[in-house]
């Protein structure tokens, strides 16, 4: 049996390799062009023309709706020295475009196609959806959302507004070095809208007037205005969000907490606000919280940093318990925000004295307490700031971080990957159509998912 399945896979080869470019089966080649044209397909606006795919193999669609796998089209062939052209006959094989029997492949199991789908990286994900309605479909798809929620990106990506585009948002991809500028069509563009957290794939917005909160997916546009809150606060309010488990379907919660202790929790699956209870008495009130460092999360536990006394506190969404750590901060510290990484509590600052400055990085001690000193930017980049008036935002601190140092004649960024340690240099974040490059008002990162919804 065997051999007779290798003799005709052997005679479905020699037949295709011989198949002329006019033929028949080669009409079912989706052309690039013709995608844009068709009325099924839709696409993220964003440019990816420099991403490379990771899958050498195009999906054609035939008549009845099946798929057949292709390989890509080649550029006609160049006379080839009689070496190459006696190695070619050897082979058997030929330079035209070979067709793989679609009655080979038609049965291929559909969770296994979902599976290597779901880890392509997401740029290539979405130049494949133009392939077919059965693909542009997999968003929709229960079994594909499993699938994905088995597959880890390696690192997060950032959302970002700038100063110049208050109304619009970036995102940068930092395992290809590369930003996007999406049109986020689902987002009021008559408010001001600010990403103050994120959890399982999601942005969370904060309207600039600190009363209406929005959901958003920045990658496939799913978008949800958050029902308007029990209690009426005008003052600023710090946000945390965490995610119900590793599902894409579980849900996520939303807290937030203002100087004066009040506070509320939105719980996406019952689709409205509540306040569970009130602060312990032994956490000191009005709390000093530090609006410019971004709150984070660890399981179901967020924390946020406050300055008097100085110090953490912390809510966890499960238990609805409150909790206060006075922790000293370091010397001569300014810009200092939280960042996290695989459960660890980290602290990110400049260090300024007298004319020097530098970024550091600390690590919370679970036994003492105290911040310990881990890492610092490399002192060549160090003497880039010697002198200069330094402003830092901290955008990310799922594991990667990312730094915007502004001066008055300097805007650069920077990515520093906690767990390896490594610092990278970040391109500038230019406008659209080659406009001028923009600096960075704020941002946060998050888990890029396909299948997140608001």
């Amino acid at each position: 049996m065997l051999r007779h399945l290798i003799a005709h896979l052997h005679q479905l080869l020699h037949t295709s390799s011989t198949t002329s470019p006019t033929s028949p089966s080669s009409s079912f080649i989706l052309h690039p062009s013709s995608l844009h044209n068709h009325p099924r397909w839709s696409f993220l606006d964003i440019d990816d023309n420099s991403v490379d795919d990771c899958c050498g193999l195009v999906m054609a669609a035939g008549k009845s709706g099946n798929l057949r796998m292709v390989e890509p089209l080649k550029h006609p062939s160049t006379k080839k020295p009689r070496r190459d052209q006696s190695r070619g006959k050897s082979s058997g094989r030929s330079s035209m475009t070979e067709v793989m029997e679609q009655q080979i492949w038609k049965d291929f199991p559909e969770d296994l196609i979902e599976a290597v789908i779901a880890r392509l990286p997401i740029a290539t994900f979405f130049r494949f959806r133009s392939v077919c309605w059965r693909w542009n479909s997999l968003l929709n798809s229960p079994s594909f959302s499993q699938h994905c929620a088995q597959v880890q990106h390696a690192n997060p990506w950032f959302y970002i507004v700038t100063q110049e585009r208050a109304n619009s948002g970036a995102m940068y991809d930092p395992s290809i070095k590369k930003w996007y500028h999406p049109a986020v069509s689902a987002l009021p563009s008559k408010l001001i809208l600010f990403p103050v957290a994120s959890a399982g794939g999601l942005v969370c917005f904060l309207e600039i007037g600190q009363r209406n909160f929005f959901v958003c997916n920045p990658l496939t546009q799913s978008f949800k205005e958050l029902p308007a809150r029990s209690v009426k606060v005008w003052s600023p309010v710090a946000v945390g969000m965490t995610a119900n488990g590793n599902l894409t379907g579980a849900g996520y919660k939303i807290l937030w907490v203002t100087c004066d202790g009040e506070y509320e929790v939105y719980d996406s699956m019952r689709k409205s606000w509540s306040r569970p209870g009130n602060m312990p008495v032994g956490i000191k009130l009005p709390l000093a919280l530090n609006f410019k460092s971004q709150s984070i999360s660890i399981d179901s536990t967020i924390y946020f940093m406050h300055s008097d006394p100085e110090g953490i506190v912390s809510y966890d969404m499960a238990t609805g318990v409150w909790k206060q750590y006075i922790i000293p901060a370091p010397l001569h510290l300014t810009d200092h925000t939280l960042a996290e990484c695989d459960g660890r509590i980290m602290l990110v600052g400049l260090l300024t004295k007298n004319a020097a400055t530098c970024v550091c990085i600390w690590e919370l001690q679970k036994m003492t307490l105290l911040w310990k000193e881990v890492d610092r930017m490399p002192n060549e980049w160090c003497l880039d700031l010697y002198g200069k008036h330094i402003k830092m935002t901290c955008l990310g601190n799922k594991g990667l971080l990312m730094l915007s140092l502004r001066s008055k004649h300097m805007n650069r960024l920077v990515t520093y990957n906690i767990a390896s340690r490594e610092w990278l240099k970040v391109p500038g974040c230019v406008a659209p159509r080659g406009r001028k490059r923009q600096s960075i008002a704020c941002g946060t990162a998050f888990h890029p998912c396909l299948t997140a919804v608001a």
